[in-house]
């Protein structure tokens, strides 16, 4: 590892621990968008990571039922970040109209999210657009023109056969009148400026996620003829042999088991490139001429009410594969470009949602996220993965696709938060052994890289401090019981603090800042390989 070339200068520190259920230094001020990080009000660097919450049934109001609890487990998990998902449906049940008793239900989920020191950004959720076809807006404001819905092998299949969902994106797209004669994406951005509005002051709340996955509409029906015909090619360059017809590609692709055996032949970056390139200009033309105009209309909106808070931008739903993005940063009333925006990718491989989820080409996934990478890059913007993971079932070869995942994230130093929470998750092994793991929530100065390596059980860590910042890099672990007496940094530092959380064994290292600038580098050794029972609440 880094730290052992440095091995002559590292010394033994003395660790004083103490408990307490809060942070020494507490989330106060707004979270900002400084190029691509995001910087906390001691000017630290953050690094979000958390999960998904969200439930997407009316039955349950759409409202996860799990109380205060849950966020107090959240803390001890490690995360200091909630996706809390918001649907249309239950917001604005009739045009105009706004729901109090379900943003008083959202208000009561932020202020345990403040209790327990996480931050929250709002999901606008929708699934193939609205409650008539699973999640998201309310049927006044689905305009599907009578077409027929049609599902598939996989429910998402929805988006690419179902003249309805197809239909009522792009009445969305084109803004056709709901009932009262307003146009449907005007509701939707006065929509968003009312919940702006109610959480202008709130720093618990860091932004908006302004829409989940958009999807192109009626023009999404060529992105399969151009994907197969793709395939193809690749095909017929490996085997030599006659590209198969339209009529034998569209139906390998729309029987699972033989659309998951054609996946192997673009298993690779190279190949898989060649097939995730061809839709490309469709894709970029869609996000450029109708998904950044209806985000500038909902951002000219927020920004009206709200000044302060970020605002996250999902690209399309098919540069989830890996697609590059053609978005860029929305505008300010003056023209300029809004400093508060962030990237909130989602990553997923095309394994997810099907039985081979714990088995995803290791290449594709690397590119995914590389493509994800190089967006955030080219917009200068901190990257959040709002969703990545979905995994389930309980086998070594999950746990395994989990750590792989985690490792491109602290890789890429993505915020991220994991799709998405229920109520057992904790008695997976993939998340016991992989999503709960040691990071640097807040940097002193800038991170330049971190790792957790869950078979050696080393952490290392290097960052470059700032002299200006006062505050200490504050570095979550989850088991401080399995912590080794030495814990090694450079340069020296006489004394180590940790802060433990109440009735559990995790809790932050505290790192002071040594208010002379330049580079430091850390690693902590656990000793105990065993650590699952550290991860569940004491009740």
């Amino acid at each position: 590892m880094l730290l052992r070339c440095f091995i002559a200068c590292l010394i033994v520190f003395s660790i004083v621990a103490c408990e307490s259920g809060e942070k020494p230094v507490k989330k106060e001020g707004f979270l900002k968008v400084e190029g691509q990080h995001f910087v906390d009000s001691e000017g630290r660097q953050v690094i979000l990571s958390g999960i998904n919450f969200i439930s997407k049934d009316p039955k349950e109001k759409y409202m996860p039922l799990q109380g205060k609890e849950t966020f107090e487990q959240f803390e001890r998990w490690g995360f200091n970040c909630i996706r809390l998902g918001i649907i249309w449906d239950g917001l604005e049940p009739e045009p105009g109209q706004y729901n109090e008793a379900y943003l008083k239900e959202i208000d009561k989920r932020i202020e345990w999210a403040k209790e327990h020191g996480l931050y929250v950004f709002l999901d606008m959720h929708q699934d193939l657009y609205g409650a008539e076809f699973s999640d998201g807006a309310p049927d006044w404001a689905t305009l599907d023109e009578g077409k027929p819905h049609y599902t598939g092998a996989v429910w998402s299949d929805s988006y690419l056969i179902s003249p309805a969902v197809q239909t009522a994106f792009d009445n969305f797209w084109n803004n056709k009148p709901a009932s009262d004669g307003m146009g449907i994406q005007d509701h939707y951005a006065n929509l968003w400026k009312y919940i702006a509005k109610r959480y202008a002051n709130n720093t618990t709340v860091i932004g908006y996620d302004l829409m989940n996955e958009p999807f192109m509409g009626t023009s999404a029906q060529q992105v399969m003829p151009l994907m197969l015909g793709a395939y193809a090619q690749v095909l017929v360059e490996e085997t030599g042999q006659m590209p198969p017809s339209a009529e034998e590609l569209e139906a390998m692709w729309a029987d699972e088991a033989s659309r998951l055996k054609a996946l192997e032949l673009i298993a690779t970056k190279e190949k898989y490139a060649k097939v995730v390139d061809a839709v490309y200009e469709l894709s970029a033309d869609f996000e450029r001429n109708q998904l950044q105009p209806m985000y500038q209309k909902v951002a000219n909106a927020i920004r009206e009410v709200d000044a302060e808070h970020i605002l996250f931008f999902n690209h399309n739903y098919f540069v989830n594969t890996g697609v590059a993005t053609a978005l860029e940063a929305t505008k300010l009333p003056d023209g300029s470009r809004d400093p508060q925006v962030a990237y909130a990718a989602h990553g997923y491989d095309l394994v997810v949602d099907t039985k081979e989820v714990e088995n995803p080409s290791y290449e594709r996934v690397e590119f995914i996220f590389e493509r994800i990478a190089e967006s955030g890059k080219r917009m200068n913007m901190p990257v959040l993965l709002g969703e990545w993971g979905a995994l389930h079932g309980k086998s070594a070869k999950m746990v395994e696709t989990a750590q792989h995942l985690v490792g491109l994230i602290e890789e890429h130093q993505f915020s991220n938060t994991y799709w998405a929470y229920y109520g057992d998750i904790a008695e997976y092994p993939y998340f016991q052994e992989a999503i709960i793991r040691p990071f640097p929530q807040e940097v002193s100065g800038t991170l330049k890289s971190y790792d957790y390596n869950p078979a050696t059980g080393e952490f290392t860590m290097t960052w470059e401090e700032e002299a200006a910042i006062k505050a200490p890099t504050m570095i979550y672990l989850p088991w401080l019981s399995c912590v080794n007496e030495d814990i090694r940094i450079v340069p020296e530092f006489e004394k180590l603090e940790t802060e433990q959380i109440n009735g559990s064994d995790a809790g932050w290292l505290m790192v002071p800042p040594t208010g002379k600038g330049g580079t430091r580098e850390m690693t902590i050794q656990f000793s105990r390989q065993d650590k699952k029972d550290y991860l569940i609440l004491e009740q």
